[in-house]
């Protein structure tokens, strides 16, 4: 990428935006790269080694950790969290707000807070409504319209996305015995979810 280090002052050495991106928040991480026509905007936090595609937005109050991917036109608005290593892919639909009305402007704890755990997947045209957790190493079909929240490493497709069945950290599904066959990983049952068996 040929470039600039940035637009505001205080982002971190090392963070690249594109001649025709721009990156007005000061808190962003070493590492992090805002292509072309990708707007963060003042307020936004992002974190180290994030990939902030052609197109996307990030709002003022959005909050990604470490190592996110966010994928060509993704919007990204207030109120929405998403953890380490989660992976948004193109145009993920992110709402913040149950009751839209143009006249009314609401904000900060007005809106309904999302949060996107640590190594979850959104694929490709997701949506999700307001209000939703998606937990750690889920993963969303492409399309799938979220209205609710989603156990850690179930696979939830459709609209409204239910649950399909379970994946592993690597991304494949998981067989009845939750033993995952590309990578031997381990799980086991907790609660409505799934982690990684501690001998796994």
């Amino acid at each position: 990428m040929t470039g600039t280090t940035k637009s505001a002052p205080g982002t971190a050495v090392g963070v690249r935006v594109h001649p025709q991106g721009l990156c007005e928040s000061d808190d962003v991480g070493a590492g992090t790269r805002v292509w072309a026509f990708a707007h963060v905007l003042p307020g936004a936090r992002v974190g180290r080694d994030c990939n902030i595609c052609d197109c996307a937005f990030v709002e003022g109050g959005a909050v990604l950790g470490d190592n996110v991917t966010v994928k060509n036109g993704t919007l990204v608005f207030e109120g929405v969290t998403c953890e380490d290593d989660v992976f948004l892919g193109p145009n993920v639909l992110f709402t913040n707000d149950l009751r839209p009305r143009a006249a009314i402007k609401r904000s900060g704890d007005a809106l309904v807070a999302t949060t996107v755990r640590r190594g979850a997947t959104l694929g490709a045209g997701t949506v999700v409504v307001c209000g939703a957790e998606i937990g750690e190493h889920a993963f969303a079909a492409a399309g799938a319209v979220v209205t609710r929240s989603v156990p850690a490493h179930a696979f939830v497709a459709g609209n409204p996305a239910v649950v399909k069945g379970w994946v592993c950290v690597c991304g494949e599904r998981l067989p009845e015995d939750l033993l995952c066959a590309d990578c031997g990983t381990a799980h086991e049952r907790v609660g409505e979810g799934l982690r990684v068996r501690a001998d796994g």
